[in-house]
Protein backbone atom coordinates (compact mmCIF):
# COMPACT_ATOMS: atom_id res chain seq x y z
CA UNK A 1 0.00 0.00 0.00
CA UNK A 2 1.25 3.76 -0.38
CA UNK A 3 -0.73 5.32 2.67
CA UNK A 4 3.09 5.37 4.13
CA UNK A 5 4.56 7.64 1.55
CA UNK A 6 3.97 11.32 2.92
CA UNK A 7 2.93 12.93 -0.51
CA UNK A 8 1.36 16.73 0.06
CA UNK A 9 -1.37 17.60 -2.24
CA UNK A 10 -0.17 20.71 -4.36
CA UNK A 11 3.21 18.68 -4.55
CA UNK A 12 4.69 19.06 -8.45
CA UNK A 13 6.46 15.44 -9.57
CA UNK A 14 7.67 14.69 -12.68
CA UNK A 15 6.06 11.55 -14.48
CA UNK A 16 9.39 9.41 -13.61
CA UNK A 17 9.03 10.14 -10.19
CA UNK A 18 5.42 9.00 -10.87
CA UNK A 19 6.24 5.64 -11.92
CA UNK A 20 8.87 4.98 -9.29
CA UNK A 21 6.68 5.79 -6.37
CA UNK A 22 3.92 3.99 -7.70
CA UNK A 23 5.50 1.07 -9.54
CA UNK A 24 3.07 1.90 -12.63
CA UNK A 25 3.17 2.52 -16.31
CA UNK A 26 4.62 5.94 -17.10
CA UNK A 27 1.98 6.34 -20.15
CA UNK A 28 -1.76 6.66 -19.76
CA UNK A 29 -4.56 8.82 -17.80
CA UNK A 30 -5.31 5.52 -15.66
CA UNK A 31 -2.35 3.58 -14.47
CA UNK A 32 -2.84 0.24 -12.19
CA UNK A 33 0.03 -1.37 -10.28
CA UNK A 34 -0.30 -4.26 -8.66
CA UNK A 35 2.81 -4.22 -6.67
CA UNK A 36 1.65 -0.97 -4.92
CA UNK A 37 -2.35 -1.77 -5.42
CA UNK A 38 -3.17 1.35 -6.52
CA UNK A 39 -4.21 3.23 -9.47
CA UNK A 40 -3.17 6.50 -10.96
CA UNK A 41 -5.30 8.91 -12.48
CA UNK A 42 -4.14 11.95 -14.28
CA UNK A 43 -6.46 14.52 -15.87
CA UNK A 44 -4.25 16.00 -18.11
CA UNK A 45 -5.78 19.61 -19.05
CA UNK A 46 -3.24 20.64 -21.98
CA UNK A 47 -5.23 17.65 -23.79
CA UNK A 48 -8.12 18.60 -25.89
CA UNK A 49 -9.90 15.49 -26.06
CA UNK A 50 -11.43 14.87 -22.71
CA UNK A 51 -13.34 16.79 -20.85
CA UNK A 52 -12.90 16.30 -16.97
CA UNK A 53 -14.53 18.88 -15.24
CA UNK A 54 -15.00 20.18 -11.55
CA UNK A 55 -18.72 20.28 -10.19
CA UNK A 56 -19.72 21.16 -6.61
CA UNK A 57 -16.34 20.01 -5.45
CA UNK A 58 -16.14 16.40 -7.22
CA UNK A 59 -13.91 15.62 -10.60
CA UNK A 60 -16.41 14.40 -13.06
CA UNK A 61 -13.42 12.15 -14.91
CA UNK A 62 -13.65 11.00 -18.40
CA UNK A 63 -12.69 7.26 -18.16
CA UNK A 64 -10.30 5.36 -20.69
CA UNK A 65 -10.26 4.97 -24.48
CA UNK A 66 -9.45 7.38 -26.88
CA UNK A 67 -11.34 5.88 -30.28
CA UNK A 68 -15.37 4.51 -29.99
CA UNK A 69 -17.25 4.30 -27.58
CA UNK A 70 -15.78 3.17 -23.96
CA UNK A 71 -16.76 -0.04 -22.39
CA UNK A 72 -17.17 -0.03 -18.56
CA UNK A 73 -16.32 -3.92 -18.11
CA UNK A 74 -12.77 -3.48 -19.46
CA UNK A 75 -9.25 -2.01 -19.30
CA UNK A 76 -9.06 0.22 -15.83
CA UNK A 77 -12.39 1.75 -16.73
CA UNK A 78 -13.63 -1.74 -14.38
CA UNK A 79 -10.66 -0.99 -11.71
CA UNK A 80 -11.89 2.58 -10.92
CA UNK A 81 -15.40 1.34 -11.52
CA UNK A 82 -14.83 -1.15 -8.20
CA UNK A 83 -12.62 0.90 -6.42
CA UNK A 84 -15.26 1.30 -3.59
CA UNK A 85 -15.06 -2.59 -3.07
CA UNK A 86 -11.77 -3.68 -4.67
CA UNK A 87 -9.62 -2.53 -2.55
CA UNK A 88 -7.36 -0.38 -4.35
CA UNK A 89 -6.34 2.69 -3.01
CA UNK A 90 -6.85 6.05 -6.27
CA UNK A 91 -4.67 8.71 -6.47
CA UNK A 92 -5.44 11.35 -8.83
CA UNK A 93 -2.91 14.19 -10.34
CA UNK A 94 -3.52 16.90 -12.56
CA UNK A 95 -2.02 18.46 -15.35
CA UNK A 96 -1.79 22.29 -16.06
CA UNK A 97 1.03 22.54 -18.01
CA UNK A 98 3.08 19.72 -19.58
CA UNK A 99 5.60 17.47 -17.66
CA UNK A 100 4.24 18.70 -14.31
CA UNK A 101 2.01 16.46 -12.44
CA UNK A 102 0.10 18.33 -9.47
CA UNK A 103 -1.06 15.64 -6.37
CA UNK A 104 -4.45 15.82 -5.50
CA UNK A 105 -4.64 13.56 -2.79
CA UNK A 106 -6.41 10.16 -2.55
CA UNK A 107 -10.07 10.06 -4.22
CA UNK A 108 -12.84 7.89 -3.91
CA UNK A 109 -15.92 7.07 -5.93
CA UNK A 110 -18.61 9.88 -4.83
CA UNK A 111 -21.38 8.69 -7.17
CA UNK A 112 -22.08 6.24 -10.05
CA UNK A 113 -20.33 6.53 -13.32
CA UNK A 114 -22.70 7.89 -15.92
CA UNK A 115 -22.58 7.70 -19.70
CA UNK A 116 -22.40 11.18 -22.00
CA UNK A 117 -21.20 11.80 -25.45
CA UNK A 118 -18.05 13.35 -26.00
CA UNK A 119 -15.76 13.45 -29.24
CA UNK A 120 -13.04 10.47 -29.70
CA UNK A 121 -9.43 11.06 -30.83
CA UNK A 122 -10.94 11.63 -34.57
CA UNK A 123 -13.63 13.74 -33.83
CA UNK A 124 -15.99 11.71 -33.75
CA UNK A 125 -19.41 11.69 -31.22
CA UNK A 126 -19.01 8.78 -28.75
CA UNK A 127 -20.29 7.44 -25.64
CA UNK A 128 -17.93 7.99 -22.46
CA UNK A 129 -18.18 6.43 -19.24
CA UNK A 130 -17.77 9.76 -16.82
CA UNK A 131 -16.58 8.61 -12.90
CA UNK A 132 -17.19 11.53 -10.39
CA UNK A 133 -14.68 11.55 -7.57
CA UNK A 134 -14.31 13.03 -4.57
CA UNK A 135 -11.17 13.85 -2.44
CA UNK A 136 -10.66 11.14 0.71
CA UNK A 137 -8.63 13.49 2.85
CA UNK A 138 -9.34 17.17 2.12
CA UNK A 139 -12.31 19.68 0.54
CA UNK A 140 -10.72 21.18 -2.02
CA UNK A 141 -7.94 20.88 -5.09
CA UNK A 142 -4.42 21.00 -4.67
CA UNK A 143 -2.85 24.33 -5.34
CA UNK A 144 -1.56 25.09 -8.31
CA UNK A 145 0.75 27.41 -9.68
CA UNK A 146 -0.69 30.75 -10.83
CA UNK A 147 1.33 30.61 -13.93
CA UNK A 148 0.46 27.50 -14.61
CA UNK A 149 -3.35 28.30 -14.39
CA UNK A 150 -3.09 31.16 -16.98
CA UNK A 151 -1.07 29.00 -19.50
CA UNK A 152 -4.00 26.49 -19.12
CA UNK A 153 -6.91 29.18 -19.70
CA UNK A 154 -5.20 30.70 -22.70
CA UNK A 155 -4.71 27.15 -24.38
CA UNK A 156 -8.41 25.97 -23.19
CA UNK A 157 -10.17 29.38 -24.39
CA UNK A 158 -8.32 28.17 -28.63
CA UNK A 159 -9.93 25.46 -27.85
CA UNK A 160 -13.33 26.60 -27.23
CA UNK A 161 -13.07 28.75 -30.18
CA UNK A 162 -13.56 25.67 -32.34
CA UNK A 163 -16.49 24.52 -30.84
CA UNK A 164 -19.59 24.85 -32.59
CA UNK A 165 -22.70 26.73 -30.38
CA UNK A 166 -24.31 23.83 -30.55
CA UNK A 167 -21.71 21.77 -28.76
CA UNK A 168 -20.53 24.71 -26.93
CA UNK A 169 -24.61 24.75 -25.43
CA UNK A 170 -24.28 21.08 -24.71
CA UNK A 171 -21.08 21.33 -22.38
CA UNK A 172 -23.40 24.35 -20.86
CA UNK A 173 -25.75 21.90 -19.71
CA UNK A 174 -23.76 20.38 -17.36
CA UNK A 175 -22.78 23.52 -15.31
CA UNK A 176 -23.65 23.91 -11.64
CA UNK A 177 -23.45 28.14 -11.78
CA UNK A 178 -20.53 27.46 -8.42
CA UNK A 179 -17.24 28.53 -8.65
CA UNK A 180 -14.26 26.08 -9.02
CA UNK A 181 -12.39 26.92 -5.70
CA UNK A 182 -8.82 26.32 -5.15
CA UNK A 183 -5.62 28.27 -3.73
CA UNK A 184 -3.81 29.32 -6.41
CA UNK A 185 0.47 30.18 -5.75
CA UNK A 186 1.44 33.32 -7.22
CA UNK A 187 4.84 34.95 -7.90
CA UNK A 188 4.17 38.93 -7.67
CA UNK A 189 5.98 41.63 -8.73
CA UNK A 190 5.31 44.89 -7.00
CA UNK A 191 6.62 48.05 -9.21
CA UNK A 192 7.57 51.45 -7.23
CA UNK A 193 4.09 53.54 -7.01
CA UNK A 194 6.44 56.84 -7.33
CA UNK A 195 7.73 56.04 -10.81
CA UNK A 196 4.42 55.12 -11.73
CA UNK A 197 3.17 58.11 -10.79
CA UNK A 198 5.61 60.21 -12.63
CA UNK A 199 4.89 58.36 -15.70
CA UNK A 200 0.94 59.01 -15.07
CA UNK A 201 1.83 62.96 -14.25
CA UNK A 202 4.47 62.79 -17.66
CA UNK A 203 1.38 61.52 -19.82
CA UNK A 204 -0.58 65.24 -19.34
CA UNK A 205 -3.98 62.49 -19.32
CA UNK A 206 -3.21 60.92 -22.41
CA UNK A 207 -2.57 57.06 -23.19
CA UNK A 208 1.27 56.88 -24.32
CA UNK A 209 0.00 54.36 -26.87
CA UNK A 210 -3.23 55.31 -28.39
CA UNK A 211 -3.32 58.66 -28.05
CA UNK A 212 -6.33 59.19 -26.97
CA UNK A 213 -7.92 61.10 -23.46
CA UNK A 214 -8.29 59.25 -20.34
CA UNK A 215 -11.94 57.30 -20.46
CA UNK A 216 -12.71 58.67 -17.41
CA UNK A 217 -11.87 60.89 -14.41
CA UNK A 218 -11.06 59.06 -10.65
CA UNK A 219 -12.45 59.50 -7.43
CA UNK A 220 -9.90 63.22 -6.89
CA UNK A 221 -10.47 64.50 -10.15
CA UNK A 222 -7.84 63.28 -12.18
CA UNK A 223 -7.20 61.92 -15.38
CA UNK A 224 -7.57 57.57 -14.83
CA UNK A 225 -4.77 55.62 -16.52
CA UNK A 226 -2.49 52.57 -15.43
CA UNK A 227 1.03 51.99 -15.40
CA UNK A 228 2.44 49.77 -17.58
CA UNK A 229 6.18 48.39 -17.78
CA UNK A 230 7.24 47.97 -21.35
CA UNK A 231 9.70 44.90 -20.26
CA UNK A 232 7.31 43.35 -17.67
CA UNK A 233 9.74 42.66 -14.48
CA UNK A 234 8.78 38.70 -14.63
CA UNK A 235 10.65 38.85 -17.78
CA UNK A 236 13.58 40.80 -16.31
CA UNK A 237 12.24 44.56 -17.05
CA UNK A 238 14.42 47.51 -14.87
CA UNK A 239 11.11 49.11 -12.12
CA UNK A 240 12.58 52.62 -13.78
CA UNK A 241 11.05 55.48 -15.42
CA UNK A 242 12.81 54.72 -18.87
CA UNK A 243 11.00 51.28 -18.51
CA UNK A 244 7.47 52.55 -17.16
CA UNK A 245 4.63 54.10 -19.12
CA UNK A 246 0.53 55.40 -18.45
CA UNK A 247 -2.73 53.67 -20.46
CA UNK A 248 -5.93 53.86 -20.99
CA UNK A 249 -7.78 50.58 -19.42
CA UNK A 250 -8.27 49.47 -23.02
CA UNK A 251 -4.84 49.82 -24.49
CA UNK A 252 -3.14 48.06 -20.88
CA UNK A 253 -5.00 45.26 -21.40
CA UNK A 254 -4.25 44.72 -25.33
CA UNK A 255 -0.55 44.81 -24.28
CA UNK A 256 -1.16 41.79 -21.74
CA UNK A 257 -3.04 39.88 -24.21
CA UNK A 258 -1.48 40.49 -27.23
CA UNK A 259 2.00 42.05 -26.54
CA UNK A 260 2.61 42.84 -30.20
CA UNK A 261 6.30 43.71 -30.99
CA UNK A 262 4.89 46.51 -32.72
CA UNK A 263 3.52 48.26 -29.59
CA UNK A 264 6.25 46.94 -27.50
CA UNK A 265 8.72 49.40 -29.96
CA UNK A 266 6.44 52.12 -30.15
CA UNK A 267 6.47 52.58 -26.34
CA UNK A 268 10.57 52.31 -26.45
CA UNK A 269 10.29 54.95 -28.98
CA UNK A 270 7.99 56.95 -27.02
CA UNK A 271 10.11 56.99 -23.83
CA UNK A 272 12.57 57.88 -25.65
CA UNK A 273 11.39 61.46 -27.19
CA UNK A 274 9.39 62.05 -23.64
Amino acid sequence: MIKSVNLIPGAILTNGEICRLYKCSPQGGMRRSIRTNTLVVVSDHTRGIYEDKWIDGKLHYTGMGLKGDQGLASNQNKTLAESDKNGVEVHLFEVFESGKYVYNGRVKLAAKPYQEKQKDVSGIQRSVWVFPLELVDSKEPATIPEEALEKYEIKKEKQLKQLSDQELDERLKTKSGKAIKRKIVSNQYQGDPEIKEKAKRLAKGKCNLCGLDAPFLDKNNKAYLEGHHIILMSRGGPDTVTNVVALCPNCHTKMHVLELASDIEKLKEFVKNR
